[in-house]
């Protein structure tokens, strides 16, 4: 039984005293003081930083619809009267930004990219935790510690094996080294989850006379799904708003362009014009925010589910 109530010798403003009765052949009442001051101060932090988080996305979405004067004038402020479509429209229809085919070559890497990092990861992955010699936590630990590099020290090596095999500038070449990026990740979570998983499915599908392959893909992989919806969510925002690996390794002479080097290619020449940066800039960011609030129960739900299951 829970009872809330406040000390007597402090004010309630100050200490938060939750009381809680716990009998164990005679019960003793177990009292945990939570003070005020300390929750107050984590929300008070949270706020900020959502305040921090939000200016900028609200600019950008207010601007979208502003004259550049209006704009100068009051940045800050939107008023019914300044709302125009015609910038917006007048992005979607840039000669210099071709947002369908960026959404549509950027959706292609992102499903190509998911695709093979999972069809690779979760046997690898299945290998490791069903494993139990030395070298099976030291092939771990080896594609762990691709979480340690960042993907821009890699590039240059990998520009030049990718031009040695004349993959450079082509849309295998990048899936190619997308996939190598988003595999330690994978790998990693994808261990940890299998490890939750019982030994028993395993042994059934055994029992049933059903191979090591073919238990993975039949009884493990279905169960995995929660965790394969955290890697899909992670992994197609991460590809969505990577810039510097599409912009070295396609390069603007490809004419392959994402959604990131369409917006570079297209405000490069206009830094000051703000009626074309911010309506293009809304264009590209829009379609990832909005996957991201439907899915995002799926990251904290994988998460979890490998953390407390078996």
């Amino acid at each position: 039984m829970s009872i809330l109530e406040a000390t007597p010798s402090k004010p309630v403003d100050d200490v938060l005293e939750v009381s809680r009765e716990r009998r164990v052949g005679g019960a003793k009442t177990t009292r945990i003081r939570v003070p005020l001051a300390p929750r107050i101060l984590k929300w008070l932090f949270i706020a900020v930083l959502a305040v921090i988080m939000l200016v900028p996305m609200y600019i950008m979405v207010i601007s979208a619809f502003k004259s550049q004067a209006d704009i100068f004038a009051n940045p800050l402020g939107f008023s019914p009267g300044s709302f125009s479509l015609t910038y917006l429209v007048k992005a979607a229809t840039s000669k210099d930004f071709n947002v369908l085919g960026a959404y549509g070559i950027t959706v292609l890497f992102v499903l190509l990219v998911n695709f093979f990092c999972i069809v690779i990861a979760s046997p690898a992955a299945y290998v490791i935790a069903r494993g139990k010699r030395k070298w099976h936590l030291a092939l771990l630990l080896f594609f762990v510690s691709g979480l340690f590099i960042p993907g821009q020290v890699t590039l240059i090596p990998v520009v030049y094996v990718l031009r040695v095999l004349g993959l450079i500038g082509t849309i295998p070449g990048f899936v190619l080294f997308e996939t190598a990026l988003t595999l330690p990740i994978t790998i990693f979570l994808f261990t940890a989850y299998i490890r939750s998983l019982p030994r028993e499915i395993d042994e059934a599908a055994e029992l049933d006379g059903a191979g090591k392959i073919r238990a993975f893909w039949s009884c493990i992989f279905p169960m995995m799904k929660p965790v394969v919806g955290t890697i899909l969510v992670l992994n197609s925002v991460s590809i969505w708003n990577d810039w510097i690996n599409p912009q070295i390794i396609l390069g603007p002479s490809s004419g392959i362009h994402t959604v990131t080097t369409g917006v570079f290619a297209a405000v490069g020449q206009y830094q000051t014009d703000y009626t074309t940066v911010f309506p293009t800039l809304l264009l590209a960011v829009a379609p990832v925010m909005i996957f991201f609030v439907i899915m995002q129960r799926h990251i904290i739900g994988g998460l979890v589910a490998g953390a407390t299951k078996g």
